[in-house]
């Protein structure tokens, strides 16, 4: 199993499980969930080696591995710490 952390939750996964729901849960905001907005990001502060490339997506909007779009990327296996901004 997986896990997403913030803020003193946690969440678990499956591996290979896209993240955007358990992000969801732990409260970060969603536009459009599809990489077009920008609303879903969100700081990468331990685990990046836990998730999926890249997208094209993200390319796009000048995201790094430590710097993701929630609704892109997938967990592989592991924990992996976010960071986000509350509105």
């Amino acid at each position: 199993m997986a896990m997403i952390k913030a803020n003193d939750q946690q969440i678990e996964l499956s591996d290979g499980a896209p993240i955007r729901d358990a992000c969801e849960e732990l409260g970060v905001l969603f536009g459009c969930r599809e990489g077009l907005c920008g609303t879903c990001m969100i700081d990468i502060l331990e685990g990046e080696d836990n998730l999926s490339e890249l997208t094209e997506e993200e390319v796009a909007m000048d995201r790094d591995r430590e710097h993701r779009l929630a609704c892109q990327t997938k967990i592989k296996k592991g924990t992996v710490t976010i960071n986000f901004d509350k509105f």
